[in-house]
């Protein structure tokens, strides 16, 4: 690889998922400086991808596939990409990449449509591995560095350049008490995780008190019309914040903030990779268990019912999640006081 050339990584899925890839463009940066890195993403993950140092460009698939083919391919041509990683499989961009004549297009052969459209293939199974997602993304960098091997968390903790935070807004800068333990409590997961559970919210909104707490939820506006009745209202002392803001804010409010408590989602992610305490509290099933989606920072922490569970694996309510205790997660928390 020569020193202009250009990477285009690829994951046009969730945030949580584009968080866990950034420590690639920081690998790179870190091997090849004078390499350009650019991200492919959904429009909505764009704030996530410009607060990365070590992304030089965002490009935007909702706008690319917006395009016609020709329209599409002749737009990666004029980028002159020498390398593109299918992080997240996307059997429609793989075929542009293909047609553009990306000299490098890796993808792994797990995916059929990867034979006929990348050149480099590696064998890689996430569903039953028993690496964590992250470690597992470095597997595709193989083609572009060939010694390369899984990292260890710590390191990767280090590769996000998650530092590019937009100023954050007065409105909600004023909300901070410095004198306080800041503390975002994202209950929800939009359906893509098992959830906590009010009550165990609730209860731990009681422990933590609000002498040394200052206590927010944050969500979208239909999950504040979920959590508003049973736990915003009760709760003078918390703030919602859900609905109010951009993700941009959001990710500037995190960083101001010095702890998250969440399910396997995408705020928690950025809590962790913002090296805020970021509690994650994890089901024991595979493939959605913390082996797999812990939050990886300097002060990540997880809490999951010990050994494996399957007993809930085909329903949205999960026993082994709700049962962990909101005592264990103000202990975490106190140690902020």
């Amino acid at each position: 690889m020569q020193k202009n050339d250009r990477v285009l990584i690829s994951r046009t899925d969730n945030l949580g998922d584009v968080i866990l890839t950034l420590p690639l463009a920081g690998y790179i940066k870190s091997k090849l400086p004078n390499v350009e890195v650019l991200f492919l993403g959904k429009a909505y993950t764009k704030p996530l991808i410009d607060a990365c140092i070590h992304v030089d460009r965002f490009l935007d698939w909702d706008a690319l596939a917006s395009l016609s083919e020709g329209e599409a391919i002749s737009t990666l041509r004029q980028l002159s990409i020498s390398s593109v990683v299918h992080v997240f499989p996307n059997k429609a961009f793989a075929r542009l990449c293909k047609r553009a004549n990306i000299p490098m297009r890796i993808g792994t052969t797990n995916r059929i449509f990867h034979w006929r459209t990348c050149n480099k293939l590696v064998k890689l199974s996430r569903k039953n591995s028993p690496f964590h997602e992250s470690e597992l993304n470095f597997a595709l960098l193989k083609p572009i560095f060939p010694n390369v091997t899984f990292p260890s968390k710590e390191e990767i903790a280090t590769l996000y350049g998650f530092s590019r935070v937009e100023p954050l807004e007065e409105r909600f800068a004023s909300l901070i008490n410095d004198h306080k333990v800041n503390v975002i409590l994202h209950p929800k997961s939009k359906g893509s995780a098992r959830e906590w559970g009010v009550d165990n919210y609730q209860r731990l909104i009681d422990l933590l008190g609000s002498e040394k707490y200052n206590v927010f939820v944050t969500g979208t506006e239909a999950e504040g019309e979920q959590l508003r009745d049973r736990l915003i209202k009760p709760n003078p002392a918390v703030v919602d914040l859900t609905g109010r803001m951009s993700l941009s804010q959001l990710v500037s409010f995190i960083a101001s903030a010095d702890a998250l408590v969440a399910c396997s989602t995408g705020p928690l992610h950025i809590a962790s990779a913002l090296e805020k305490l970021a509690i994650g509290i994890f089901p024991p099933i595979r493939p959605m268990h913390p082996g797999r989606w812990a939050p990886i920072g300097a002060q990540a922490k997880v809490l999951v019912k010990g050994g494996e569970c399957s007993d809930c694996r085909k329903t949205k309510q999960c026993h082994c999640i709700t049962e962990i205790q909101p005592e264990e997660v103000a202990v975490l928390l106190k140690e902020l006081e």
